[in-house]
């Protein structure tokens, strides 16, 4: 097992050694060596020992955190022996309890292992593209490495630092315990229309180009209006947020901001809010089933909405009123949302007015029932 969530350094997925004096092996070697600052000294048994952990428990926090079973080689180091050592002690001092522990082990383990995955494709894939005649990738990712390693390793502290006083501030200001785990959220996937008959003709480089322009292109946009992304699936996106009127200009702004580049198909949106449940970073429940679903029925360059998240709105007073007396949308999402009809909008015809929104025809829903989409707008100056 190799710190780095790989299989090691010239090591199998059994721990065993590659080819002897192989120099990609060796310069590995150098690599780990450098990354961990600590030589293999333990086979797992040893390294459980010298923490003293239950050799069984020591199995489920390095499985956990995502690193493959290596029988008795002797790979481990005297960092693996430190963290085995915190994990129980967190667990023996009673601030967590065992299945707390392995969970932090796990939901670190995932992310640092997509996080280094990425580093490495774009550090050494990037970066060494054009490397000096005669010079090998292997002879230019040593040095590269040895540069960036302290750098990357106090900006990750920095990071995660601020997530965990914003994720802090949210669960502070929380109003009741069960809305740390179940509280009411705004969910919305974006998606691109026609990736998967798209991704067929496109080469494996280009494919990976417009993925990452959707990507970045979304995720700086989601967290510059005030949402947060739960999670990426390559030609999709999840974001939530507290409020539904920043989930809608979120919504509206993905559709407008993707328009303008000719290279990423169109995008479709899909948003419901409701009761969501919160576990480990991501997001259950018949509220995220719903926004998935509309997502697949929404048309292209549109957002679709549950009748919900149109309450919601038309509550805040961010609808237009569909009649003159403001009272039609009103009542309409009132029914819609199941609450009797509320008559003319405290709002009236405020001119901050922000969104339109248009009934769309009921229609069954997979594992949902009927349900009652609402085509959701920018409410254009002047009208």
């Amino acid at each position: 097992m190799a710190e780095d969530g790989s299989n090691g350094g010239g090591y199998g997925a059994d721990g065993s050694e590659g080819p002897a004096g192989s120099d990609d092996q060796t310069v590995a070697l150098d690599l780990e060596r450098l990354i961990l600052d600590a030589p293999r000294r333990y086979t797992p048994y040893q390294a459980a020992r010298a923490a003293d952990v239950p050799m069984e428990l020591a199995t489920r926090f390095w499985r956990a955190m995502g690193f493959p079973d290596i029988g008795q080689s002797r790979a481990l180091t005297d960092g693996d022996v430190i963290a085995l050592r915190r994990l129980a002690g967190l667990v023996e001092s009673g601030l967590l309890s065992e299945s707390m522990a392995i969970q932090v082990a796990r939901s670190t383990g995932q992310t640092t292992a997509r996080l280094a995955g990425w580093q490495m494709d774009t550090f050494l894939e990037n970066l060494t593209q054009s490397v000096e005649p005669g010079l090998t990738r292997a002879d230019v990712a040593y040095p590269l490495v040895e540069l960036l390693l302290p750098e990357l390793e106090q900006f990750l502290v920095y990071v995660w630092r601020r997530q965990l006083a914003a994720v802090t501030g949210r669960v502070v200001q929380a109003a009741e315990d069960n809305e740390i785990t179940s509280g009411r959220l705004a969910v919305g996937f974006a998606d691109l229309v026609g990736f998967t008959r798209l991704s067929r003709r496109l080469e494996e480089e280009e494919l990976g180009e417009l993925v990452e322009t959707f990507e970045n292109t979304c995720s700086d946009l989601i967290a510059g209006q005030g949402g947060r992304v739960i999670k990426t699936l390559g030609d999709e996106i999840l974001f939530v947020s507290e409020d539904p009127v920043t989930a809608a200009g979120i919504a509206l702004s993905l559709i407008e901001a993707l328009a303008e580049d000719d290279t990423i198909p169109a995008l479709r949106v899909g948003m419901a809010f409701g009761t969501v449940t919160s576990r480990m970073g991501d997001v259950f429940g018949t509220t995220v089933n719903l926004a998935s679903r509309l997502t697949s029925i929404a048309p292209k360059d549109a957002v679709l909405i549950d009748g919900e998240f149109a309450a919601a709105l038309e509550q805040n007073g961010s609808v237009a009123p569909a009649g003159e007396d403001g009272s039609g949308l009103a009542d309409a999402l009132s029914v819609a949302a199941g609450m009797p009809p509320s008559g003319l909008s405290a709002q009236g015809t405020d001119a901050g007015h922000r969104f339109n929104l248009q009934p769309m025809w009921r229609r069954p829903v997979r594992g949902l029932g009927l349900v009652e989409p609402w085509l959701l707008s920018r409410r254009m100056r002047g009208e």
